[in-house]
């Protein structure tokens, strides 16, 4: 039977729990702050169940701080190290809220509430890998039994609303298009620095993702059948050249293997030739890894380097488009919607692992593909709109 009696002018509940199994000893399980005596009396009874049922939890005392360590710690085995930092950068957030909090006084309101006031400040994929960070973290503990109820469930996400919306910003597509990719290479050709041709053309040919394209090997490429191979990806948060490693690429799906363009096959191999020129140059500090687009140390470029010889060549064109290593993925994407590829082997050849992915890219079609549809729409009901004018 719980003992409900007044202190510092609210109610306290103790109840004793029998002997500890590891210690020997009597323990007694209290609780105050309560502002009434009705309310100790509920929780007490609500305890003294669980302890007759064999379901009552102990919460842990530790910090949030404290066991996010002991967290990563766990996720790092099991995880590859992109994924760890990427957790780690949005963990931030939490802890920033939380690192001194006992884990277990975090309630889905508090968690909702912060939510709430981050979604003004942020945006909405950086508040989607905040939350699934602090659900990952929420359901440890609650799977280690350290705390009694996750906060992280029933989550509401919030209406990302901007102050102002600018309609001819959100017009700006984030790819080239046939004329603007043409435009571009071009420049690449013609006032482009050494390998900005080959790099640009085999990321606009082939869809590759730009971590995918930098550890290219000339052993990952049939010159035989003009067949990629694509098994791997770059990761290098320093941007420090020496400091990289290879990991396996976004998702299984990324693992794939398709035909490139004879143009750019011919494109790689006189590139090589050059390399191996510079290889023979540089033989005592040639780092030889097989890269095809390695530096004059044998290094694969770093992404910061090769968004930095982009901006220089976008700004040689007249455009208002924010173009990014990533964009030719999407011109890759678009031009193959454009040529009527099926949608089924524009997954496989850009590796994504849900057509959703792929499909939601026809939601920026490129200007030529819409105004195609619409005159294939007009030509197919043009009998029914004829007898109907």
């Amino acid at each position: 039977m719980a003992h409900i009696r007044e202190k510092n002018g609210s109610w306290e509940y103790v109840i004793s729990a029998g002997k500890d199994p590891v210690s020997g000893k009597y323990t007694k399980i209290r609780k105050s702050g309560f502002r009434t005596k009705t309310a100790a009396k509920n929780e007490a009874r609500r305890i003294e169940e669980e302890l007759k049922q064999g379901t009552y939890l102990k919460e842990s005392t530790m910090t949030f701080g404290d066991f996010f360590k002991q967290w990563v710690a766990h996720y790092e085995k099991r995880a590859k190290v992109s994924s760890v930092r990427a957790r780690s950068i949005a963990a931030k957030r939490l802890l920033d809220e939380w690192e001194h909090h006992p884990i277990s006084s975090i309630t889905m309101n508090m968690y909702q509430s912060y939510m709430d006031d981050l979604s003004s400040s942020i945006s909405a994929n950086y508040l989607d890998s905040i939350h699934t960070t602090g659900r990952m973290i929420f359901a440890h503990a609650h799977k280690l039994k350290l705390i009694r109820y996750n906060p992280t469930e029933h989550f509401e996400k919030p209406r990302m609303v901007k102050d102002e919306v600018n309609e001819e910003a959100e017009e700006i597509e984030k790819f080239l298009d046939r004329e603007e990719l043409t435009e571009f290479l071009l420049l690449a050709k013609n006032e482009g620095l050494k390998g900005d041709l080959e790099i640009f053309s085999t990321l606009a040919y082939s869809g590759v993702r730009i971590g995918e394209l930098v550890v290219l090997k000339e052993s990952d490429i049939n010159f035989n059948t003009n067949e990629v191979s694509i098994t791997k990806t770059y990761f290098n948060p320093t941007n420090n050249k020496k400091d990289y490693k290879m990991l396996t690429p976004k998702t299984k799906g990324s693992i794939r293997k398709f035909e490139l363009d004879p143009f750019v096959i011919q494109l790689i191999k006189v590139h090589l030739k050059t390399q191996k020129e510079t290889k023979m140059k540089n033989r005592r500090v040639y780092h030889d890894q097989g890269f095809i687009f390695a530096d004059e140390q044998g290094y694969p470029p770093t992404i910061k380097k090769i968004a930095t010889r982009l901006q220089r060549l976008m700004k040689k064109m007249d455009t208002t488009k924010h173009i990014t290593p990533h964009s030719f993925r999407h011109t890759n994407i678009s031009l193959l919607i454009e040529a009527n590829v099926p949608i089924g082997e524009i997954q496989r050849r850009v590796g994504h692992s849900d057509i959703n992915t792929t499909m939601n890219i026809y939601t920026h079609m490129t200007r030529n593909t819409k105004e195609i549809s619409s005159q294939l729409f007009s030509s197919h009901l043009s009998t029914l709109t004829e007898k109907l004018q």
